[in-house]
C-alpha cells in the first residue's frame, strides 16, 4: 500500500485523483506504529492497546487526523507552530536552500549563508547585550549547551569550583541527561539515576500550591527568596547559575507572581550568579514579547531557545549568549570543545529566517500583546465559573485551568481529585473527541495556541473547551467520582 498523507481527509487540500489505494488506513498505520515506533513520554503497552491518533495534515490553526476529523490545535503542535500550518513560503524557502546547499557543517572554520544571516537576525531581535548565538537542533541540546557554557565560563574566570546550577522542582528543561537533570520532574529522575552531580533544585513559584495565607505579591518574594536560602546553604562560591523558564510550560503553565523574577534577578546580581532564561517555549512571541524575559523583568546571561524559531517546520535550537559569557569564550577561551553535526544547519536556518519574517511582517508579537493575549485571558477567566474549574489563568497565548472535585472560596480551599483517577486524561479525551487539543498536566488543563489564532477562533476554542468540561462533569458523575 502507498501511504500519501496529502490524500487524506475531507480538508481543502485533498485531490480528486485520490482513490482507495492511496488513502491511509488508520488501523494499519496504528498497527505499524505499535510494532515499530517508540514514542516519547509514552506507555507503549497502553498506546498499543488503543492505537495512536494519526495526524495527517495541518492548515492554519487546525490539524486533521486519518479519519478526516478537523481539530483545533490548542497546543501549537508542541508549543511551537507559532505561525500556524500551511505556510508555503517557509516550505519554499526550505526547498530553495536544499537545492543550493542542503547541508554543510560549521566545524573546521566553515560557515554558511543562512546561519550567518540568522545569527545576525537573532542578535537584532534579542534583548540588549546579546550579540552571539550558538546553534543546536533542539531545546534539550540548547540547555545542554547552556550548562557547558556556564561551567566553561567559571573555568575561564579562575573559579572552577563554581559548578552548581540551581533549578526548580516541576521544571522542564529537556530530556537529555543534562536537560533532564536541570529539570525538576521526579518521574524523569527516577528512571535515570538523575540528576547528575552539580545540579540542585528549589520549589517552584506555584501560588495555588504554596501561597496559602499570602498575597500573590508576598508569595512571589517568598518563592524567590528560596533561591537565596539555597545559595547560602550550598555556598555562594560554589553556585554557578540559576535556570528557569519565565513561565513554566510543561509544568502546567505556572505563571509566577510579578514580584518573583525581579527578586530572582536581584539575588543573582548580589551573588554574581549567571542567570539562564529558558525560552524554548516562551520565546518568539508566546508571552506577547519577543522573549519572555522581557515581559518578566529579568536580564539573563544565557537564553536557550528552540520551537518557535522555526514554528516547528524544521528542528532548530540554540543559545543566545550574553556579553560577559561571550566575551570570556571569545577573548579568553581558546577552543570551546562542544557542538553538534547540525549546528547552524543551512536548511533549518533558512526556515527560521522566513518564519521570523512572517512574525515581524504580520506583527504577531504585537497582536498577542494587545489583542489576542488579553482576549484569551478574559475568555479563560470566564471558564473559572464552571463547576469543575478551581481557577483559570493566562498570559500571552498560554493558559491553564485546574480541575477540582469541589470549588472553594479561594484557590487554596479547593478539593482536588485523587491523583490515581487521572481526571485530566478523562477531560483530555473529551477534548480530542470534540475537536480541540488541550493538554493535561495532572489535573491541570493547558493550551498554547498558534499566535495566528484570531479573536473569533479563540472564542470558538473556548466554547469547545466549555462543552468538553460539561461532558467531563457528566462523565465523572456517571463514574461515581462526584457527589
Amino acid at each position: 500500500m502507498t501511504f500519501d498523507s496529502m490524500a487524506i481527509g475531507a480538508g481543502p487540500r485533498a485531490t480528486a485523483r485520490e482513490d482507495a489505494d492511496t488513502r491511509l488506513d488508520t488501523r494499519t498505520l496504528q498497527q505499524l506504529d505499535s510494532a515499530h515506533f517508540l514514542h516519547p513520554f509514552t506507555d507503549h503497552g497502553a498506546l498499543g492497546a488503543k492505537g495512536a491518533r494519526v495526524i495527517v495534515r495541518g492548515d492554519g490553526i487546525h490539524v486533521w487526523d486519518s479519519d478526516g476529523h478537523k481539530i483545533i490545535d490548542g497546543m501549537s503542535g508542541l508549543w511551537c507552530v507559532n505561525v500556524g500550518y500551511g505556510r508555503t513560503s517557509i516550505t519554499q524557502a526550505v526547498a530553495r536552500q536544499m537545492d543550493v546547499l542542503p547541508f554543510y557543517n560549521s566545524f573546521f572554520n566553515t560557515t554558511n549563508v543562512p546561519a550567518v544571516k540568522l545569527a545576525e537576525k537573532l542578535a537584532g531581535l534579542a534583548p540588549p547585550g546579546f550579540e552571539h548565538v550558538f546553534f543546536t537542533s533542539s531545546g534539550s541540546e540548547a540547555n545542554d549547551t547552556a550548562l557547558r557554557m556556564v561551567w566553561r565560563y567559571w573555568q575561564l574566570m579562575d573559579q572552577p569550583e563554581r559548578r552548581i546550577v540551581i533549578s526548580r522542582r516541576n521544571a522542564y528543561h529537556g530530556s537529555t541527561v543534562a536537560g533532564a537533570s536541570l529539570g525538576g520532574m521526579t518521574a524523569m529522575h527516577a528512571q535515570g539515576a538523575l540528576p547528575i552531580s552539580g545540579i540542585d533544585h528549589i520549589e517552584q513559584p506555584n501560588f495555588a500550591e504554596h501561597g496559602r495565607g499570602l498575597s500573590e505579591a508576598e508569595f512571589g518574594l517568598l518563592a524567590a527568596d528560596w533561591l537565596e536560602q539555597k545559595v547560602l546553604e550550598l555556598g555562594p562560591d560554589k553556585v554557578a547559575a540559576f535556570i528557569g523558564e519565565p513561565v513554566q510550560g510543561a509544568g502546567g503553565v505556572i505563571i509566577p507572581p510579578q514580584t518573583y523574577w525581579p527578586q530572582i534577578q536581584r539575588i543573582c546580581d548580589k551573588y554574581g550568579i549567571l542567570l539562564i532564561s529558558d525560552e524554548v517555549i516562551c520565546g518568539f512571541g508566546r508571552l506577547g514579547t519577543w522573549f519572555g524575559c522581557e515581559r518578566m523583568g529579568m536580564r539573563p546571561d544565557l537564553i536557550p531557545f528552540a520551537k518557535g524559531v522555526t514554528s516547528g517546520y524544521v528542528p532548530l535550537g540554540g543559545v543566545l549568549v550574553g556579553e560577559r559569557v561571550a566575551r570570556a569564550l571569545v577573548e579568553r577561551g581558546g577552543d570551546f570543545n562542544h557542538g553538534f553535526t547540525y549546528s547552524g544547519h543551512p536548511v533549518a536556518c533558512a526556515a527560521a529566517l522566513e518564519n521570523l519574517r512572517i512574525i515581524e511582517d504580520e506583527k504577531l508579537v504585537e497582536r498577542v500583546a494587545r489583542e489576542t493575549g488579553p482576549h484569551l485571558k478574559a475568555a479563560f477567566a470566564r471558564l473559572a465559573n464552571h463547576p469543575l474549574v478551581g481557577h483559570a489563568e493566562s498570559i500571552g497565548m498560554a493558559a491553564g485551568l485546574n480541575l477540582v472535585r469541589r470549588k472553594g472560596a479561594t484557590v487554596h480551599d479547593c478539593e482536588p481529585f485523587a491523583r490515581d483517577l487521572a481526571v485530566g486524561m478523562v477531560c483530555r479525551q473529551h477534548m480530542f473527541d470534540n475537536g480541540v487539543i488541550m493538554r493535561a498536566v495532572g489535573d491541570r488543563m493547558i493550551v498554547a495556541p498558534p499566535l495566528v489564532m484570531t479573536v473569533a477562533q479563540i472564542d470558538e476554542m473556548v466554547e469547545r473547551i466549555r462543552l468538553c468540561l460539561d461532558l467531563t462533569l457528566n462523565d465523572l458523575r456517571q463514574r461515581g467520582w462526584l457527589d
